[in-house]
């Protein structure tokens, strides 16, 4: 087994977490960064109102998805591009709740997809005042990169994990998690709630 995981951020619009407004995507093989994709994405409609409290977290505004792509038409280049990895992300409820309620909100199909929290990883491998993305990256060597820039924070969560794979001596992201006492997760059910967004 090697190093090979995707990590992802999605930024959203509104508090609805189906407001999917940017993703960024890292492909990492053998612990090392091989890919990279971010884009902007149109909305769901019902879900594509852009709250002031989001613009001022992340700069996008309505005119800027304007000619974006919508979730649907997006979603099988998101999806070719994870494969069948598991996804990486600080705060993976979140980002994986947001990958699941935009597919309920357009009707696609999302791929059972697990997932590994490097927020998780991060507070099991560093002593820190503090966990959010930038100083978790920061402890990882990855520092001064544009917060909330969706492809840059997908980035900054890779980092992390590869780092904290080296520092246990873990050979791939299901040895980390059992390093580390954690677990590769599953989707969140349907029928629960979604979990409110920490500021990463």
């Amino acid at each position: 087994m090697a190093l090979d995981f995707t990590a992802i951020d999605f930024e959203t619009a509104n508090s609805s977490p189906a407001s999917a407004c940017a993703v960024g995507l890292v492909r990492v093989r053998d612990g090392k960064v091989v890919a990279t994709a971010g884009w902007l994405i149109q909305p769901p409609p019902g879900h594509d109102e852009f709250q002031e409290w989001n613009i001022r977290i992340h700069g996008i505004r309505p005119a800027d998805v304007r000619t974006a792509m919508t979730w649907a038409e997006q979603f099988p280049r998101l999806c070719a591009f994870a494969g069948a990895d598991v996804l990486v992300a600080h705060n993976a409820g979140f980002d994986l709740n947001v990958l699941r309620r935009a597919a309920e909100a357009t009707g696609v199909v999302c791929p059972p997809y697990r997932s590994l929290c490097s927020l998780q990883v991060a507070r099991k491998t560093y002593e820190l005042e503090s966990y959010k993305l930038p100083r978790a990256a920061a402890a990882a060597g990855f520092a001064e990169f544009p917060h909330h820039d969706a492809l840059a924070d997908a980035r900054a969560c890779a980092h992390i994990v590869v780092d904290a794979a080296r520092r246990a001596g873990a050979a791939d992201v299901h040895a980390l998690a059992a390093a580390l006492g954690l677990r590769i997760t599953d989707p969140v059910p349907a029928a629960t709630p979604a979990p409110e967004r920490a500021v990463a």
